[in-house]
């Protein structure tokens, strides 16, 4: 991946609030709208208009903040979910528009030609106030690869400045993405965004397939935060772009756990611990052989650094703990054991940890040390 022009326009104020459960209070959302700032995103989809009063007041205050970061306001293709993006302030917009068969016949009863007359009249009224306009294909990925091309030139020649694709049920592959994607850059003058599902656990992977095949814009969320299964997490697309690709986008990444923290606060969804990049067992290493390998030298079983997204590194002991690191977390407590003592206290820690069904806290594994050594010399 070559281009340095790629940006991030995370939705967590609207895709990821639109999760099942989620709802983010004024506070929370100036507050999640700040700091995304702070580290860099370049775009903040900051939610919907047309929702109501108490959403579009939440819109109003975030216009107010003068962010560095673009704010655009999600509608569909009527003139009254315009006048609400205008209503509060906003100078982008993004048009939604049912693209696939089902969905055209879902909403429109099939009549694609009405949907292509009710976003052509809606980019119109957009461009005609002096607003930019992006606009996006639900359900590209099931669409007929002709029409979406056919509705994505037509909206660039409406004026559109960007059209994004959006894997609305994730059921693409990065395969099928990339040429998906293609074709659409091949063939538009305006860029691509992507807008990726994790339905089936491919939502960054497919993220990343439409940027390798030229998208130059993508939607996140924090923590992957979204409807049904999430969307492409925030977190994980850009530090693969950055540790894969080598693409630095600007984005403040030591302050990623930060955001995560805050995000999942605010939305009352805690992190799986072995969610990639922030959570809590991303750099948290028990077993034996990878401790003592981390020991030696961290690269051994890190792709990074924790410090690089604001994590420290840690050694838990528990069932699954070898000798090595037994002896080196009870050495950085000043307790120094002859290697029949550390057999024995292993031995303790491994029992223990199956019966607690988690890793043992120091204080716990300090208790085991005096039975250990009476054990250890008694035999």
């Amino acid at each position: 991946m070559k281009t340095p022009l790629i940006q991030i326009n995370d939705t967590t104020l609207r895709d990821g609030e639109q999760a099942a459960g989620i709802a983010f209070n004024l506070e929370e959302k100036i507050a999640i709208a700040t700091f995304l700032d702070s580290i860099g995103v370049q775009e903040l989809e900051v939610g919907i208009p047309a929702m109501g009063q108490e959403e579009a007041e939440s819109i109003r205050a975030i216009a107010s903040l003068g962010l560095r970061a673009k704010l655009l306001g999600w509608n569909r293709a009527n003139l009254s979910d315009i006048q609400a993006s205008i209503d509060c302030g906003l100078q982008r917009v993004h048009i939604s528009v049912p693209v696939s068969e089902i969905q055209i016949a879902a909403k429109f009863h099939g009549q694609w030609r009405v949907m292509l007359d009710r976003l052509r009249d809606a980019i119109r009224f957009a461009r005609d106030r002096g607003l930019s306009v992006s606009v996006g294909g639900e359900d590209s990925s099931r669409a007929v690869d002709s029409f979406l091309l056919d509705v994505a030139a037509a909206a660039a020649d409406w004026g559109a400045f960007r059209f994004r694709f959006c894997d609305t049920v994730g059921v693409l592959d990065p395969l099928g993405t990339y040429k998906k994607v293609r074709h659409l850059v091949s063939n538009l003058t305006i860029p691509i965004e992507m807008h990726t599902h994790n339905d089936l656990g491919m939502a960054t992977a497919n993220a990343l397939a439409g940027l390798q095949a030229g998208a130059l814009s993508v939607n996140t969320t924090v923590n992957g935060l979204g409807e049904r299964a999430g969307n492409a997490a925030l977190e994980e697309v850009v530090m693969a772009l950055k540790r894969i690709y080598g693409v630095q986008i600007g984005i403040d990444t030591k302050q990623l756990l930060e955001l995560s923290r805050l995000v999942a606060k605010a939305s009352n969804c805690p992190v799986p611990p072995w969610k990639a990049i922030v959570g809590e067992n991303a750099f948290a290493h028990e077993s034996g052989i990878h401790a003592h390998g981390i020991l030696h030298d961290p690269v051994t079983y890190e792709p990074f650094a924790p410090e690089e997204v604001g994590w420290e590194r840690r050694f838990v002991v528990g069932k699954h703990s070898g000798r090595h690191l037994v002896l080196s977390v009870l050495q950085q407590q000043g307790i120094f054991l002859d290697a029949e003592e550390v057999q024995s206290v292993l031995e303790a820690v491994r029992h223990q940890a199956v019966e607690v069904k988690r890793n043992l806290t120091i204080e716990e594994l300090l208790s085991l040390v005096p039975q250990a050594r009476s054990y250890a010399h008694a035999n």
